[in-house]
């Protein structure tokens, strides 16, 4: 079947009644009569050759047919709705999708944002934030950051800043540790990375202990936890400045063991769009002077 010759209006009419369940409710929400959506319903029904909808004396129920084709129009309407709406006021705005590691999001990105969207307020930024690992057709991404050496299949990959790990902890906590010999007496918080902290302790020339107890898949849950006394957190800790300058937390030790780099990464094979390029300059110029 041709689609043009499909009635938008009917079209319309049968997801609306169908998304509410009742030609009334359609009718109020498309601003026609129950009447005109009734009409509307069955001269696509006609044109189908099936029935959509099975009228009952307190409203409408999808028969197969409809269930079938309830979802295509919806996704249709949603994403022409999307699309739309990136021509307010006179202006087309380019959607970015980006997804950042969280504690590179929380400790980094979001307090820059605001300069992002003042220099290019016709790119529409959506942040998506997870835990290192990502898909990026299926969350439908542009740019991915994310921390590591900088190696990842079919990727391009721009480095950002080092984020060297060290100790940090609640402060009457860190009143207890003096040497880095201490750490084998407290609970050590872990992230899904298991060698971090036998990395650690190899850098201050500490024999690694054994290394239980709660693990985490953010650094930003594993902070709040060490702030609340839960134990001592392996972080980067130029993610967490704020926690340390305002004594929320204490980094007990100076020392710092780098394991890996936070990276701006998008796959070879995206074709790269105006709004990906601005992007890209601004974060490896914002990188660059802090």
């Amino acid at each position: 079947m041709n689609i043009s010759q499909l009635p938008l209006n009917a079209l319309r009419a049968f997801e609306a009644s169908a998304r509410l369940g009742s030609f009334t409710k359609a009718g109020m929400e498309l601003r026609v009569s129950q009447t005109a959506v009734s009409h509307q319903v069955k001269s696509l029904e006609a044109i189908l050759g099936v029935s959509l909808f099975d009228r009952l004396p307190r409203g409408v129920v999808l028969t197969d047919e409809g269930q079938t084709l309830l979802p295509v129009l919806s996704d249709a309407f949603g994403r022409m709705s999307a699309t739309l709406s990136r021509f307010e006021h006179g202006n087309f705005q380019e959607v970015l999708t980006v997804g950042a590691v969280s504690t590179f999001a929380y400790g980094w990105l979001i307090d820059r944002l605001s300069d992002f969207s003042r220099l290019f307020p016709d790119v529409d930024v959506r942040l998506k934030t997870n835990n290192n690992r990502a898909d990026f057709l299926e969350d439908g991404l542009d740019y991915f950051i994310r921390f590591g050496d900088g190696a990842w299949h079919s990727t391009n990959a721009l480095q950002l800043i080092n984020a060297p790990l060290s100790p940090v902890c609640a402060p009457l906590m860190a009143e207890a540790l003096k040497t880095p010999s201490d750490l084998k007496a407290v609970p050590l918080l872990r992230s899904y990375r298991l060698d971090e902290w036998n990395r650690w302790f190899d850098a201050v020339n500490v024999e690694p202990r054994s290394i239980r107890g709660w693990m985490f898949d953010s650094s930003v849950t594993m902070a709040a936890a060490a702030a609340k006394g839960a134990g001592v957190a392996l972080v980067p800790v130029t993610m967490f400045r704020e926690e340390l300058e305002t004594g929320r937390l204490k980094q007990p030790f100076p020392q710092t063991v780098s394991l890996g780099r936070y990276w701006l990464t998008w796959l070879k094979s995206r074709n790269e769009t105006l709004a990906m390029r601005q992007f890209r300059d601004w974060i490896e110029g914002q990188a660059s002077a802090s």
